[in-house]
């Protein structure tokens, strides 16, 4: 115990020994989250020594706040994390307030640092069996000048067994106070539940939720810090419910209603593995798109009707401003819904907002400069007005392994109302994101319904009902990089190339690395990541074990090989939502089974990739979309929507192509009820199947007067055994052939 106890004194002094690892290690660096530049290990934010008050330290982390780092912690034990921390003398000045966070609570919280002020000390005893720790710095003025400095990390290791509470296998959250029924705050009683479930991670739990309506609001959520893709990247996500650092955990809602207060995060699952919701559905107070029923209409403009409780609004100087809590927003555009059936309106897409307001009282709104009438809508039918916004997802995957969620429903989101990204193994079975019961509305998420960024294993997505989202219902894809440096024979500068899909870590050491040439999107070698360095939210450095191929290019991108998901859609409908039903870009085995497709505004399923707008990649080689029925898709255009099954790599030399960008898609024993629009559209795709499906045109909509087949650059094509009704028979001259030879198409 003498020698042990030298250990934690020279630990504590901030001398490096042998026994105690690095607080911060390499790839933890890659993976936070920074408001701008490096985070860098012994210098500064600005590449200095660092320094606080005057005193220079000559180890450290320097961060620029907001900032979150993960940590790992030794793991089971009584140890402690010690060091300081505060505002490095290179700031013109800042305020910054630092706080150690576990997976659920926070367990230290500096003073408000500014410049000038000396490191604040902390001792920070490890939680039993976390995993994770987060060294938050949060920047409470919005000051540029927030230089955040983490000086002596070191860890206390005692080397005692941590002593673990009796916790039984199921646990009633009403005993830390939770409570339905009333509309108070509900945050602080539910993470001391979950961080009581932390306790024994290895030994499967369930935390019980009594059934009721519960509230969480904004101002008492976790503040956290780290990148969501495709989305807005705000500084901060206020975290309601956080199931950080948990293992073989489930929650069981019983059919409770969260009802969330603010622009915050609801849901999150991150660095944990077997965590599991049941009978759960996710809404908020006050969404943040709003509704107006169109009452009737006047010469150059209309009047409708905004619910002023449901959707509080002021209107100024000819301007609507919809009001939420601690959020403000105007409009951009509408999507209109029509009355009685929820479909959205033919042929109007996204409507664009001009003109002025005039209150008119008691909730009436005359929109003055407006003409809606022309595009065909009628008295009764609404409109959900919008912004391109999305700050925050309804819930987020995240580094994590093996999700479920049963019977979980979101009625209501920020952004999308699901975003995994990194993560393994993920399984939705039942609920989706619809319109809750006893409500007036028509629309759901701000986004797509579920969205996968650099996931792999298998994404099982069944059972579900998806309506009224304001995107596609289950979309998947890699995120890849555009190459702008090749620095030397084995070291590139990549940068994330869309602003709402940044930061994330898309490459770490050991994982494999793919190229995509650039001009033609075609898959190339595949090499092993030795080293990444994060130069800033936007652009990083790879270093590969083996030499850059001879024939890459500034210009061309590089992908994750080893984050490719398996995906199977099944048992699901999908109905009355904007832009398309469904989008896959993946290698790995799609099967698109048993869907109802109703109403999908847009194509009802598309296979997509790019390197040149989103960078969303993973060409697919093995797709199954079978038994799907099919109703009036296409009532509206959107990007890439050009047939109900549309197939749209954005290829900018498809001339220049050597192999094919997507192959193996097989379309076999599906329904079409569909008005005269193209069935299936197809960009460098090889062997592509058409086969057994039953096709019955109608009348309901205006036709496009298109063939019912296109394809561009395309070959082994079988469209064989469909019946189609009106009775004929299809053949060559039913198919639009753009650089795709006759001989390459084939009706037998």
């Amino acid at each position: 115990m003498k020698f042990a106890s030298t250990i934690l004194l020279l630990t504590c002094m901030g001398m490096a020994t042998a026994a105690t690892p690095p607080v911060v290690s390499d790839t933890d660096l890659v993976m936070t989250r920074q408001a701008y530049g490096e985070t860098r290990r012994n210098l500064s934010i600005e590449g200095k020594p660092l320094t606080i008050a005057g005193q220079t330290y000559k180890e450290g982390i320097g961060t620029h706040a907001a900032s979150m780092i993960p940590i790992n912690t030794p793991g089971g034990y009584k140890d402690i994390l010690c060091g300081s921390c505060g505002i490095d003398d290179e700031a013109a000045g800042g305020s910054v307030r630092f706080r150690i966070m576990s997976g659920t609570n926070v367990l230290w919280e500096s003073p408000l640092m500014k410049k000038g002020m000396p490191a604040a000390p902390f001792e920070v005893t490890v939680p039993v069996d976390a995993k994770k720790l987060y060294l938050m710095a949060d920047d409470v003025d919005g000051n540029d000048n927030d230089h955040a400095d983490w000086v002596n990390l070191r860890w206390k290791l005692s080397r005692i067994k941590a002593e673990r509470r009796a916790i039984p296998e199921r646990v009633d959250a009403s005993a830390f106070g939770l409570k339905p029924g009333i509309r108070e705050d509900q945050t602080e009683q539910l993470r001391a539940a979950l961080s009581a479930m932390r306790e024994g991670p290895w030994i499967k739990r369930t935390l019980v939720i009594p059934k009721g309506e519960y509230h969480f609001y904004a101002d008492k959520a976790l503040r956290m810090s780290f990148h969501i893709s495709n989305h807005d990247q705000p500084v901060i996500h206020p975290v309601g419910v956080p199931l950080a650092d948990l293992g073989n955990v489930t929650i069981e809602g019983n059919g409770s209603l969260f009802v969330f207060h603010g622009s915050m995060l609801p849901l999150l699952v991150m660095d944990s593995s077997n965590v599991t919701v049941n009978n759960l559905a996710i809404d908020f107070e006050r969404p943040i798109y709003s509704e107006a029923k169109i009452n009737d209409f006047t010469n150059d403009g209309f009047k409708a009707t905004i619910d002023p409780k449901a959707f509080p609004y002021q209107v100024s100087d000819g301007k609507i401003q919809f009001i939420g809590e601690g959020w403000t927003g105007g409009i951009t555009s509408a999507i209109a819904f029509r009355k009685g059936t929820n479909h959205i309106v033919e042929g109007t897409s996204d409507i664009g907002y001009s003109g002025s307001v005039e209150d008119l009282g008691k909730g009436n709104i005359l929109f003055k400069g407006w003409d809606l009438k022309s595009k065909g809508l009628l008295p009764g039918d609404t409109l959900t007005l919008r912004t391109w916004g999305r700050p925050h997802p309804a819930s987020v995957i995240y580094r994590a392994k093996n999700t479920t969620l049963n019977n979980v429903a979101i009625h209501h989101s920020f952004g999308m109302a699901l975003l995994a990204q990194r993560s393994e193994n993920i399984h939705l079975n039942g609920g989706g994101v619809f319109i809750r019961k006893g409500t007036d509305n028509v629309s759901t998420s701000g986004a797509d319904a579920t969205h996968y960024s650099n996931c792999k294993g298998l994404i099982l997505s069944e059972n579900g009902l998806y309506e009224g989202m304001m995107d596609d219902a289950i979309n998947v894809h890699s995120t890849c990089l555009g190459i702008q440096e090749i620095i030397n024979d084995k070291t590139l500068r990549c940068k994330y190339m869309h602003g709402q899909s940044v930061g994330f870590e898309v490459f770490l050491p050991g994982e494999t690395l793919r190229f995509i040439a650039g001009p033609t999107l075609e898959p190339g070698e595949k090499a092993k990541v030795a080293h990444v360095r994060k130069l800033s939210t936007e652009e990083v450095l790879i270093t590969l074990t083996t030499p850059i191929p001879s024939n890459v290019r500034v210009g061309d991108a590089v992908e994750n090989g080893d984050y490719y998901p398996a995906v199977t859609f099944r048992n699901n409908t999908v109905r009355n939502n904007r832009a398309r039903g469904s989008l896959f870009t993946t290698p790995k085995r799609v099967i698109v089974e048993n869907n109802n497709f109703d109403h999908s505004s847009g194509s009802a399923i598309l296979l997509a990739g790019d390197a040149q707008g989103w960078y969303e990649s993973g060409a697919c080689e093995d797709v199954l979309i079978r038994n799907n029925t099919f109703t009036n898709n296409l009532t509206s255009r959107y990007q890439f929507t050009e047939a109900v099954i549309a197939i749209y790599p954005e290829v900018r030399q498809l001339q220049n192509q050597k192999e094919y960008y997507h192959r193996n898609v097989r379309i076999e024993n599906n329904v079409f009820h569909t008005f005269d629009v193209p069935l299936l559209f197809a960009i460098s795709t090889q062997n592509l199947l058409f086969k057994n499906n039953k096709i019955t045109y109608n009348n309901d909509f205006k036709g496009w007067g298109k063939k019912p087949f296109i394809f561009r650059r395309c070959a082994d094509i079988r469209i064989i055994g469909n019946q189609v009704t009106p009775t004929r028979s299809w053949n060559i001259g039913d198919c639009d052939l753009q650089q795709t030879p006759e001989s390459e198409v084939s009706f037998k």
